[in-house]
């Protein structure tokens, strides 16, 4: 890449200081992943293999792969017939149930895990209901059965909101040509409809899969024997360091497989829309009407009703009131404030060049530098929570006159992996502002005597700020909601609401946990808010 290469519509060269800043942003980005394969490289050959090849992790890695497959075979099954429901039929209420049965995407699926065990737990909610009936015990809740179903509940509107969009804006005609050749609506579903939203299917169920590998608190939750959980204890456990990397370092090739298939299938995607987009309902349901009703009711009262409900009833019966050590307090809340502001001011900053370049200058550096900035959000938040734990342990201090300061355990090392996950939704939004800016604009400013700095800063800035607000804004309520990253890294004594939402179900104390359980809520519908109102 030389200096010759131009901006789009402006013919200025690619300037070196941005590109150098933009270059030191995104290898801060990957450093994590990097530290992850040195660190498993430094085992010697008979262990590691030793390490891979015992039973215990051929188990793990089986029950990865189960919950991943599980997960996203339920959730296309699932999801396809709620997109068929609410687009093709004549569903009473089809646009309060498209907000309805999307919602769930928006609650962190931990908090799901945590209603879920509540409710079912031996001696939970629902048990105590029936035991006056006569019913001593519930199947278990836990392992890795609970975990697909918990994940799956949360993780199907990924599919479900890919194939409705698909739904939405395919050929119509091409129904009505199928319906001319006497197709009943069945087999026009099959052969016509099936192979236009196959590329939206496909897309949504590779987004749950990547999902249900990376997630660590539902598993967590419900002790399923999987990756994530497995490196957290491993990572808590004694001399269990370089199990926990190369644990990380399996999972993460994984997640590179998942984003490969990924890449791939939405490159091949191909949708024609030559005619009128179907948006009107064309099956009618009949008798099967108040089924689908019931159905569509049954889902958002276990997605959506059931926490809500659950934790309110903690608030109203007293099950909430304080115990030593668990009394809610502001402080809570504050910090998880306090380093989610952070890890938004810095990720909004450290977007603007990586962002700027990417939209501005069409170079493949720009585009290396733009995609490498999400990698932390594609490998999952144990991996980048434990690649900075070990670097933080060995290698992360300083001194200063004579004191040896470490950042293991700080608040900047914990807002810096909050960057590394969550960078993209700043970049992503910042550029798409970039984007609709008439280069036009600062080519007169330029023309004015105004230098690139004083351009930017009086002209391109005003333009992109409501994105930069926008990405930022996202940042800190995704931040705010991050498991893992946060048990590992967080100072001593540094709790957050995710961290005693953890504490409370880890002492079996689920009442407590109410007051930051809704205030996570409150924050979910925030994140979803922001989100809608960028795609507005």
């Amino acid at each position: 890449m030389t200096a010759a290469t131009t901006e789009s519509g402006s013919g200025a060269r690619l300037p070196l200081g941005l590109t150098l800043l933009s270059g030191a942003v995104a290898a801060a980005l990957v450093f994590p992943l990097s530290w992850i394969v040195v660190r498993a490289a430094s085992v010697d050959a008979a262990r590691a293999t030793s390490i891979v090849l015992r039973h215990r992790t051929v188990e793990i890695a089986l029950n990865s792969l189960l919950l991943m497959v599980a997960v996203t075979v339920l959730s296309v099954l699932l999801a396809v017939p709620l997109a068929v429901l609410t687009v093709r039929t004549d569903l009473p209420g089809r646009r309060f149930w498209t907000v309805v049965v999307s919602l769930p995407l928006a609650i962190p699926s931990y908090i799901g895990a945590f209603a879920f065990v509540a409710m079912f737990r031996p001696r939970g909610i629902v048990q105590g209901w029936l035991e006056p009936l006569g019913v001593e015990s519930l199947p278990s809740v836990y392992g890795l059965p609970g975990a697909i179903v918990v994940i799956t509940l949360y993780t199907y509107p990924y599919v479900y909101i890919t194939t409705r969009a698909a739904l939405l804006t395919f050929d119509k005609t091409l129904v009505d040509a199928a319906r001319t050749l006497n197709h009943d609506w069945r087999s026009t579903f099959r052969r016509v409809t099936v192979p236009q939203i196959r590329p939206a299917v496909a897309a949504g169920a590779l987004l749950t899969a990547l999902y249900a590998v990376s997630d660590f608190g539902t598993p967590a939750f419900l002790q399923a024997e999987v990756f994530t959980r497995q490196i957290y204890l491993e990572h808590r456990s004694l001399g269990g360091s370089d199990y926990a990397a190369f644990l990380s370092l399996q999972l993460v090739v994984l997640t590179v497989f998942i984003l490969a298939v990924e890449s791939r299938v939405r490159g091949s995607e191909t949708l024609y829309t030559t005619g009128t987009a179907g948006a009107t309902a064309e099956i009618r349901l009949g008798r099967w009407k108040w089924p689908a009703l019931a159905g569509c009711g049954l889902l958002a009262a276990f997605t959506l009703a059931m926490p809500i409900l659950l934790f309110g009833w903690y608030l109203l019966t007293g099950q909430a009131e304080p115990t030593e050590g668990f009394a809610f307090q502001w402080a809570w809340l504050l910090n998880s404030a306090y380093v989610a502001g952070l890890a938004a001011l810095v990720a909004a900053v450290g977007a603007l060049p990586v962002a700027y370049l990417s939209a501005r200058y069409h170079t493949r550096l720009g585009s290396l530098f733009e995609r490498a900035t999400y990698v932390g959000y594609a490998v999952p938040g144990i991996v980048v929570g434990l690649a900075l734990v070990f670097f933080g342990a060995n290698y992360g201090s300083v001194h200063v006159a004579g004191l040896e300061i470490g950042v293991y355990q700080t608040v900047p090392i914990l807002v810096f992996a909050y960057v590394v996950r969550f960078m993209p939704q700043a970049v992503g939004s910042t550029r798409t502002s970039v984007l609709q800016v008439n280069p036009r604009l600062t080519e007169a400013s330029r023309t004015l005597g105004k230098g690139p700095l004083r351009t930017f800063r009086t002209v391109t800035l005003p333009l992109i700020a409501p994105g930069i607000i926008a990405g930022a804004a996202l940042v800190f309520l995704t931040t705010m909601k991050e498991l893992p990253a946060t048990l590992l890294l967080r100072p001593t004594g540094f709790e957050t609401l995710v961290t005693r939402v953890w504490a409370a179900e880890t002492a079996g104390l689920y009442g407590h946990a109410a007051v930051p359980a809704l205030l996570l809520l409150v924050v979910s519908g925030m994140s979803m808010v922001v989100i809608l109102r960028q795609e507005g």
